[in-house]
């Protein structure tokens, strides 16, 4: 009696008994052309873009405020640790208002704000009803003017950022990360996107109330608002809130990152591991370039999403991974391609040489035309499905701002994508896709991986 089988693979999920199921017709594609919008510099500096989305009765905010190390210095600098206490107490009281005072008024009015950091960026995500806009940017104004850090709050939040720190370096998706971005981009601060614990334990009030004068700014900083809102209105607003917000130069950006360059991938052991984790790096092309709406197609076909030749590949044929993925990353002043795949110990190698290649499957044997019609309907349907909600809207175009791009791109992007052909695909994977085009780390026991990564080769083993 033979054994069940225990999956499909995706030309088997693919067919009937009467042949391969039909794709359904692209219907057409209702890019967003139509959106009011107003995108304009305030007095201080201040950029705000407003959209109008009236799906419901509620306006998204988002904030972002570039926040380099004012210092531009990476070794030694615990800018990383005071920008993550800073973020995790902004919003905890003001001269005017505790805590308990900020959530109630938010939710008072349907709404709520959160801050976050990382190495770029310190973002203010909120929502609310319509109703109460002036509300979330009055709140929205007394933290960033007069945000008071108190003490009690410092170190209580001091504290958990310290354990969830300790925490976090335990996981491995974690350890990989930021061995791969060391890798990629030594001691360049957009390397460090978690900061020690121990520099952490050591942040005070001052400390964070310093970096809150030296570089919570206006000028080179973004708000974006959507939702059910007359767009000049809402400028009005914002400008009527926020108009008091100053201060001394401007918010620091990121400076450029050095190109990533192929060559080996570096071995990270992790004794007793029964999981390795694997982590390519190429580079990439920016937003701007004509040949992006090629390239992105052309990392949908080889990992991008579930249909691709590497998720076929060491998923559904051969069940090396549960999850396996490539992506585009956008960097201060440039692109970077990125594959992760994680796997179990014993097949950790099998996984890295058909991860290899398939990179060079694509460079060599072009995507077909209906391989990049499919990646082509999906990467159109879905940008438009991400950005269906004024929440998702809202997020891609902070996003967008800042790499100084604005609603234009997005509403033009399903037109770009259309117009691309099979042999502009196949030019951009011959270039970028090439195996040798690429880097990366490999987490994983090394007791039991050295011999056959040894003889794999391309493996930089300790």
């Amino acid at each position: 009696m033979s054994a069940p089988t225990t999956h499909r693979s995706a030309e088997e999920i693919g067919r009937t008994e009467r042949g391969p199921r039909p794709l359904p017709e692209l219907g057409e594609q209702r890019a967003a052309a139509d959106l009011s919008s107003v995108d304009v510099e305030l007095s201080n500096g201040l950029r705000v873009i407003a959209v109008r989305r009236s799906s419901v009765p509620l306006v998204e905010v988002r904030l972002r405020i570039p926040f380099a190390d004012p210092a531009d210095s990476s070794a030694g600098s615990t800018h990383a640790a005071r920008a993550e206490v800073l973020a995790n107490t902004i919003l905890t009281g003001t001269a005017s208002r505790s805590r308990v005072d900020v959530d109630t008024e938010l939710a008072l009015v349907g709404g709520e704000l959160d801050a976050v950091v990382d190495p770029e960026r310190l973002a203010f995500s909120g929502n609310s009803l319509v109703s109460g806009l002036d509300t979330v940017l009055d709140v929205l104004r007394d933290v960033l003017t007069g945000a008071t850090y108190p003490a009690e709050e410092v170190e209580r939040e001091r504290a958990r950022l310290v354990e969830r720190i300790r925490l976090a370096r335990s996981q491995p998706n974690v350890i990989a990360r930021e061995a791969l971005q060391r890798h990629l981009y030594g001691d360049h601060p957009f390397a460090k996107e978690m900061p020690e614990a121990e520099e952490v334990a050591e942040v005070g009030r001052e400390d964070v109330l310093a970096l809150h004068a030296q570089a919570v700014l206006p000028r080179g900083s973004v708000l974006v608002l959507v939702g059910d809102v007359e767009p000049d209105a809402a400028v009005r607003a914002v400008e009527a809130a926020l108009g008091s917000w100053v201060g001394e130069g401007s918010a620091v950006s990121l400076r450029p990152l050095p190109p990533v360059q192929g060559g080996d991938v570096l071995f990270v052991p992790r004794a007793g591991a029964v999981q390795s984790q694997i982590r390519l790096a190429g580079r990439g092309l920016v937003r701007t370039d004509p040949r992006y709406p090629a390239l992105q197609i052309a990392n949908l076909v080889y990992g991008g999403f579930f249909s691709s030749r590497l998720v076929e590949n060491i998923r559904e044929d051969k069940g090396y991974t549960y999850s396996a993925r490539s992506h585009p990353e956008f960097t201060p002043g440039g692109a970077t391609l990125l594959v992760d795949a994680d796997t179990a110990s014993e097949v950790t190698a099998a996984a890295l040489l058909e991860t290899r290649y398939e990179l060079g499957r694509l460079a060599l044997v072009p995507p077909t035309e209906s391989e990049v019609d499919t990646a082509r309907r999906y990467a159109i349907g879905s940008l438009l499905t991400a950005t269906s909600s004024q929440g998702g809207l809202a997020s891609f175009l902070v996003n967008l701002a800042g790499l100084g791009l604005g609603i234009e791109w997005f509403t033009g992007h399903p037109d770009r994508l259309a117009e691309v052909t099979v042999e502009q695909v196949a030019e951009v994977a011959l270039e970028f896709f090439a195996p040798t085009a690429f880097t990366g780390v490999l987490v994983g026991d090394a007791e039991l991986l050295a011999p056959q990564l040894r003889s794999l080769g391309g493996v930089t083993l300790p």
